[in-house]
């Protein structure tokens, strides 16, 4: 099971996105992670564990996209790590 939001508007993308992995989290608590349409590329941030964690990686750092989808994942496939987490790229 996992969970997935997307977003396209007039908001930070990135907030909109944590505060729909929040939401989430039941659905998928072993990773999350978010990908950002930014500056013309695609900027992915996924981390192992809740969404805390993730949130952890992301403070600090600046991203003006209005446009990203973030996912969180249950590992029924493949042992839970960073380079399982989604979203793939």
């Amino acid at each position: 099971m996992c969970g997935i939001i997307g977003y396209v508007g007039e908001r930070e993308a990135l907030h909109v996105l944590l505060g729909g992995l929040r939401r989430l989290e039941y659905r998928g608590y072993d990773s999350a992670g978010v990908a950002l349409q930014e500056k013309g590329r695609i900027v992915v941030v996924r981390k192992v564990g809740k969404i805390g964690v993730l949130e952890q990686e992301l403070a600090g750092k600046t991203f003006t996209s209005r446009c990203g989808i973030g996912h969180t994942r249950w590992a029924t496939h493949g042992v839970p790590a960073d380079h399982n987490a989604h979203p793939h790229t």
